[in-house]
């Protein structure tokens, strides 16, 4: 009661109504943002998703040509040894190589995450 007394006395209950709805105002602007930002990123992650399974798609399936293709030449088992052994090749260099690939990608998340938005 007393409290009510002085504010309206000081003119500040209409301050503290402004406040108190700035403050409101300001969190629910904070969660349309937050909604924005995660559906932003989740269509980008989908959309990479999708070119990922495109993309391991198109290799798979190169390689089996090329697994038959070589075979027609050698026997057929011999193909596909060798496309092994080269994605064998390939996962033994990227397993030495793995402190250095992974020192590149976070720098470029990094710099992807500091980019200022358009």
């Amino acid at each position: 009661m007393l409290k009510d007394t002085v504010l309206k006395l000081l003119k500040l209950d209409s301050l503290v109504d402004h406040i108190t709805g700035y403050v409101e105002t300001r969190i629910e602007l904070m969660k349309v943002e937050m909604q924005e930002a995660v559906s932003k990123t989740l269509s980008k992650a989908l959309v990479v998703v999708v070119i990922i399974a495109f993309v391991t798609l198109f290799v798979l399936l190169i390689s089996m040509a090329l697994a038959l293709k070589l075979g027609e030449s050698m026997s057929a088992a011999g193909g596909f040894a060798i496309v092994a052994g080269f994605y064998l090749l390939t996962g033994i260099v990227a397993f030495l190589m793995r402190d250095t690939i992974a020192a590149k990608i976070e720098t470029k998340l990094q710099e992807v995450i500091k980019k200022p938005k358009k």
